[in-house]
């Protein structure tokens, strides 16, 4: 089955409509928590030090890091639909985070500014040329003080390979279907998800894609980048309950450092 993908979907997508669909993920306090926990058993987090949530979405993870004690928190995210939700947010519940739109690849922030990037919740992979990733991770390494560390969080593409399913769906509430239709190629997920209501019908008819990465190739990739002490732990998932999440299913988790 063939999609024909805007190679610039990821600047629509992330919207109010994907909170709804992926709010199993991106809207689930439980599911932030053991990410956080899992974040900071992996890289020594101070309470003084600065954090960048890169690609950030509404700043969940920020959030939980703020109830933590890590009150030094940017989030940039390209959407400004959810860099507007997360302030909102954040102002509501009296955190102080800063939230920035802009693109990962070039954010205009100060070199050597941060102690410690994030990537999280899948957000590499968007843009179809590996130019694209490879010019996000040069602007995290940019944007890291010298010792810094890096946090990555992306399906693995060696698990997703193995549990391919090409059909999948889900309800949300009594109301809303969301149906995913995938095909793979290569090294590239191609996927069409349709989001129904039951009472209004058609709600968005949607298509992207993913470039995938597998343990070595993510290595090599932030190794030429010029990262260190890059380690990979190649099974992780913060969901209890069984259930098709799309292309958060088979994650990995990625540290490395700037030296």
């Amino acid at each position: 089955m063939n999609f024909d993908v805007n190679p610039e979907w990821w600047k629509e997508l992330f919207d109010e409509v994907y909170l709804i669909t992926d709010a199993r993920s991106v809207c689930d306090d439980d599911v932030t928590r053991r990410e956080i926990d899992l974040i900071q058993a992996l890289i020594p987090i101070a309470p003084e030090q600065e954090i960048l949530d890169l690609c950030g979405g509404h700043g969940r993870h920020s959030m939980e890091l703020h109830n933590r004690g890590f009150k030094k928190c940017t989030v940039l995210d390209y959407s400004q639909f959810l860099i507007d939700r997360g302030r909102k947010d954040a102002g509501r519940l009296g955190m102080e985070i800063e939230f920035l739109q802009g693109d990962a690849r070039k954010t205009g922030l100060p070199s050597e500014k941060f102690d410690h990037v994030l990537i999280l919740g899948n957000s590499l992979g968007y843009i179809p040329s590996p130019d694209g990733d490879r010019d996000i991770l040069s602007e995290a390494l940019c944007l890291l003080k010298r010792g810094g560390r890096l946090l990555i969080d992306i399906v693995n593409g060696a698990t997703l390979r193995n549990r391919f399913n090409p059909v999948a769906w889900h309800e949300i509430g009594g109301d809303i279907v969301v149906c995913r239709n995938r095909s793979l190629d290569g090294d590239v997920v191609r996927a069409r998800e349709m989001v129904m209501s039951k009472k209004g019908g058609l709600i968005r008819d949607n298509f992207y894609s993913l470039r995938l990465y597998e343990p070595d190739s993510i290595q090599s990739l932030l190794s030429e980048v010029g990262f260190s002490g890059i380690n990979v732990i190649g099974e992780f998932s913060p969901f209890n309950k069984k259930g098709d999440y799309g292309f958060m299913n088979f994650r990995m988790i990625v540290t490395a450092r700037k030296s």
